[in-house]
């Protein structure tokens, strides 16, 4: 392989005749020919695997935008070449979203050409791998814990509840909730297997998530301070229903699905904020402050036991683990080995 030759999972999409659209993705060798525009040239050291990365490398539409394209939303490395100012050679630097693995080439490749306003520097107290064991799950629970404390949610304002815990985001929200002295609750459906995992990131309590999956009242028993959501659909309904006066629920996901069939009482007879989480436009001084605040207060012990960190080949079937619901913690990808 020559100097300016890589290694890359490319996306592509093909259409037969009939209009018949196909989604795959495979290991491929890339030059720099192939990088798309930026003004950072990034050695990638390693990216991670999210469930949209799932999704894009299982041929799973919804995430990709643009063909052919480099997957991954998270990328760790050394800046190689720079015309921003902000960055030289040598720097090392972190990229969670701003449309990467979207729209943009990704991080799972050995090479990347970003943009360098929405790099953020590698804090000296974390690693490389350990950065991207927080990746955009992390930076996204991060952001979600910011927005519960500046709608006034604090450890003594109650029960905080936290959906698809077992996941990455769910799992590093527990963990920086617990540090802070909230009392957390587990939403999972995998209480049997995980339980023990999840109350060792610091969870008080684990809840079946059947029980607030299906469709409720629209104002129930008020039982959260606040909330993490990532499942969306009729989860997030019941928890806006269940949410305490004044709380906050904020929301990232939609593992469950992208409806929510509620109604506008919890918000105008019990003042609940929901608080939309958008990781990937994020505006660079907020990406600062959450990965400031990720460097000084997230157990990074704790973050090992929960991450995985597996070879660039074995992305594929790390994918499909995650679709299938058989992973939990953190999935870091190695692209150099």
């Amino acid at each position: 392989m020559s100097a300016t030759e890589f290694r890359a999972i490319v996306v592509t999409r093909t259409e037969d005749e009939t209009g018949a659209r196909t989604q795959s993705a495979a290991m491929t060798t890339l030059d720099d020919d192939a990088l798309m525009a930026g003004d950072v040239t990034v050695a990638v050291e390693f990216s991670s695997i999210n469930y949209k990365d799932g999704l894009a490398l299982m041929g799973k539409p919804g995430v990709v935008r643009v063909w052919p394209l480099v997957a991954g939303i998270d990328l760790v490395g050394t800046v190689e070449t720079s015309s921003d100012p902000r960055w030289a050679a040598g720097d090392r630097v972190i990229l969670n979203g701003a449309g990467i693995g979207e729209s943009h080439h990704g991080g799972l490749a050995e090479r990347a050409r970003v943009s360098g306003g929405s790099l953020v520097r590698l804090p000296d107290a974390v690693s490389a791998q350990r950065a991207a064991a927080v990746g955009t799950a992390g930076f996204t629970a991060m952001l979600a814990v910011l927005a519960l404390e500046r709608g006034g949610v604090s450890p003594d304002s109650g029960d905080v509840l936290v959906t698809g815990a077992a996941g990455g985001v769910g799992s590093i929200a527990i963990l920086l909730l617990a540090a802070r002295g909230y009392r957390v609750v587990a939403s999972t459906g995998r209480g049997e297997e995980l339980g023990d995992y999840l109350r060792g990131l610091g969870a008080t309590e684990v809840l079946d998530r059947h029980t607030i999956d299906g469709a409720g009242k629209p104002l129930q028993t008020q039982r959260w301070a606040g909330a993490i959501d990532s499942v969306g659909s009729a989860t997030l309904a019941n928890i806006l229903a269940q949410t305490n006066q004044g709380g906050v629920v904020a929301s990232c996901g939609l593992a469950q699905g992208a409806d929510l069939p509620t109604t506008v009482l919890p918000f105008i007879l019990r003042a609940v904020t929901l608080a939309g989480i958008n990781s990937v436009e994020a505006p660079l001084p907020l990406r600062e402050e959450a990965w400031a605040r990720l460097a000084a207060e997230l157990d990074l012990d704790k973050l090992d036991s929960l991450t995985t960190v597996i070879p660039f080949a074995d992305s594929f079937a790390a994918a499909e683990s995650i679709l299938a619901g058989r992973v939990h913690g953190r999935t870091v990808v190695d692209v150099r080995h």
